[in-house]
């Protein structure tokens, strides 16, 4: 087995100019980042450094998207302080070992799931799911974030609760600190929407305009900083500064974990791992459907797994894949991992000499660039084509949505799980049943209520558009006998299983009983296209030998026998039809 990666094994010059801008302008962004959702998962910023470094270079290893950009996300990293805020103080260096732990735990996770070969997980959450949990998720982070901006102190175990305490610590607003991070918000809101046009009416190629655009967080980050470093607005006006960033590569070494940790973290774990598996190969995928390339959902699994064992050991927290750094790493022109690599190099250099820059970063600044990015990941789209297409759907996505908002990010998006499953639990209980009737001097067969068909003397054409099981077999039954008894001169139950993939046990028993019933009331039961991998089971069972046959290949084959035997000078009865 070959353990080089691919794009490695056949790496060509022509890419190297592409990564190494893509490596350089994706740690431009990464920085302000990284420092940003530390904060937000309650961890010194310096772990946000430490986790944008060794995850990325594990992934280029194993991961198959040639541009996805690995690293700190703003939904793993609620999730991780939602996981960890109830079991140590944030900040504190138990908290941080806990983060370590559960970034182990994820990474652990994904791991076993990609040998398992488990990369169909990846549809385990619907569209509406994941959306409903990220638009909830983008709210309880934006409402979070605002007390930074005012520059006061508000907790708070909800949204709701955290508005109260919003409300009453407003006249303690520090004025400056909010103009710092009310300016940022305006700048970055501004030049999300009009830079990369105003760039480029001034005559900047469009490509380049989007990417800097992108990187103006940045821009506010630097001048933010030497704003405050100048004025000394820390000491002056009581902003709130990063402070010092120890400088120097993280060490690497295993966190302590003891039963009592994964027995809390398992669960949030799992989560983490799901949403970010999910979140991953869908941005991955839509990049490599640009390049006609291919995504592997188990290799997925083995990269993201590798990046979060890798952020473990080196003192950060779960990673996962960004969607706004992969699009600018795609735009930049990144053709392999190797622009990741590059941009985990220059990052381990801004650690070893640079964090001494970050000292007078005010966490307004950071938090405005949190809200920016979260806000857009507000789906009210989807939220729309879901109510116009399929209510239940619309309705999975606010309850999960919902759920975040108001009992924290697990409770919400078991919800919505459990809301979707409840769901398709449900409509496969009530299969679409249609009586069928021929389409005048064809050999098709449609719905009576739906088409103008002709229907045969004496039988009873039904099309089941479902598979049948424990859920739904009486709802067959009772339909059956419901068209029976308004038909008391019927000869023949026909059964269309085209629709049918699968037959199970308790199925099987209600369609012998079925059979049985018909018989002793002087009717047969048919079936006609009946799938393979169906008929070759029902063939060993009593029903099947019982059916030879009035088991028919096509629906027309099975109304020419009901008319042949109904128009035969002789009349036999439907037993004989065995």
């Amino acid at each position: 087995m070959n353990l080089v990666p691919g794009w490695i094994r056949t790496y060509q010059k022509s890419w190297l100019s592409g990564d190494l801008i893509a490596g350089v302008i994706v740690t431009v962004m990464l920085i302000p980042q990284s420092l940003a959702y530390a904060l937000l998962a309650g961890l010194p910023p310096e772990v946000g450094l430490y986790a944008s470094i060794l995850p990325i270079i594990a992934y280029a290893m194993l991961g198959s998207s040639m541009t996805l950009a690995v690293g700190p996300v703003a939904v793993a990293s609620l999730m991780t302080a939602s996981a960890l805020q109830p079991l140590a103080t944030a900040g504190s260096p138990d908290y941080v070992a806990l983060a370590m732990v559960l970034s182990l735990l994820s990474g652990g996770m994904l791991l076993l799931f990609g040998v398992l070969r488990l990369g169909f997980l990846a549809h385990f959450l619907s569209h509406p799911v994941i959306s409903g949990f990220i638009s909830g998720s983008a709210v309880l982070i934006a409402v979070g974030q605002v007390k930074h901006l005012l520059g006061v102190k508000a907790g708070g175990s909800d949204v709701l609760d955290t508005l109260v305490q919003l409300v009453h610590a407003l006249p303690g607003t520090n004025l400056v600190t909010l103009g710092i991070g009310a300016g940022s918000v305006l700048f970055l809101v501004l030049a999300r929407r009009s830079l990369s046009p105003w760039l480029v009416r001034l005559g900047t190629p469009p490509r380049l305009a989007d990417i800097a655009a992108k990187l103006a967080p940045m821009l506010a980050v630097v001048v933010s900083t030497a704003l405050v470093a100048a004025v000394r607005w820390d000491q002056s006006a009581g902003v709130s500064i990063v402070g010092a960033v120890p400088q120097g590569l993280p060490q690497l070494g295993l966190p302590s974990v003891s039963l009592v940790a994964v027995g809390s973290l398992w669960l949030p774990a799992l989560l983490i791992s799901l949403v970010g598996f999910v979140e991953s190969v869908s941005v991955a995928q839509s990049l490599a459907l640009k390049r006609h390339q291919r995504i592997q959902p188990n290799r997925e699994l083995l990269g993201l797994g590798a990046a979060n064992v890798a952020s473990a050991l080196s003192g950060g927290f779960p990673v996962t894949g960004g969607f706004a750094r992969s699009v600018v790493n795609f735009a930049a022109g990144a053709n392999t991992p190797l622009a990741g690599v590059i941009s985990a190099g220059l990052m381990g250099v801004v650690i070893a000499v640079l964090t001494g820059l970050f000292h007078y970063l005010p966490h307004a600044v950071l938090a405005a660039t949190i809200i920016v990015a979260v806000v857009s990941l507000i789906d009210i789209q989807t939220l729309r084509e879901a109510w116009r297409y399929d209510k239940a759907d619309a309705m999975s996505l606010l309850a999960t949505a919902g759920g975040v908002i108001a009992f924290g990010v697990e409770v919400g998006i078991l919800m919505g799980v459990a809301l979707s499953l409840g769901t398709l639990v449900w409509r496969s209980s009530h299969p679409h049943i249609a009586v069928v009737g021929r389409v005048p001097g064809t050999e098709h067969f449609r719905n009576v209520a739906r088409h103008a068909v002709t229907t045969e003397p004496g039988l009873i054409a039904v099309r089941v558009d479902e598979s049948l099981y424990f859920a739904n077999s009486d709802a067959l039954l009772d339909t059956v006998e419901s068209l029976v008894a308004a038909q008391p001169d019927t000869h023949y139950v026909l059964l269309v299983c085209s629709a049918i993939n699968q037959i199970d046990t308790t199925a099987l028993g209600v369609l012998s009983d079925l059979e049985r019933s018909l018989a002793q009331r002087g009717m047969a039961l048919l079936l006609a296209e009946v799938k393979g991998p169906v008929l070759d089971r029902l063939q060993n069972t009593p029903l099947g030998q019982r059916l030879e046959g009035r088991v028919f290949l096509s629906t027309h084959a099975a109304f020419d026998f009901a008319h042949r035997r109904a128009t035969a000078p002789s009349n036999p009865s439907p037993s004989l039809a065995r």
